[in-house]
């Protein structure tokens, strides 16, 4: 008996090819496109939500105003019927640090996250 043989049937699961059983890939259903799969599961379709084109309509009224099936989107109103404070906002710049009155909240507000900012840069800075 050679040793090859011997060895065989000392060891028979030594010679033996493994075999890995992965799982198969799902097949997908006839006639159905197949989904892309995320992280979390199938992606949904975006659905496409029609634009408004018409510019009477964008002029006059707050398109996506309305929310329900049915009615209509709000119509928008001459100027003098909305509040004063409206025009007064203040949404074009941030108003700079000296601009702000101290005895504001809003001031000492904005004044801490600059400190707070810089205190992290010096630190960023250190070594150990």
């Amino acid at each position: 008996m050679s040793l090859l043989n011997l060895m065989k049937s000392w060891y028979p699961a030594f010679f033996l090819q493994t075999v890995r059983n992965y799982s198969k890939p799902v097949a997908a259903a006839v006639g159905s496109k197949k989904k892309k799969l995320g992280k979390l599961g199938p992606v949904a379709e975006k659905k496409e939500i029609p634009v408004e084109t018409d510019s009477n309509k964008l002029v006059n009224y707050v398109c996506g105003s309305n929310i329900m099936k049915t009615g209509q989107d709000v119509k928008i109103k001459p100027d003098s019927e909305y509040p004063a404070w409206l025009w007064e906002i203040n949404y074009s710049r941030v108003i700079p640090l000296e601009e702000l009155d101290p005895n504001t909240k809003q001031y000492w507000r904005r004044l801490r996250k600059t400190a707070l900012r810089r205190n992290n840069q010096l630190a960023k800075l250190k070594k150990f």
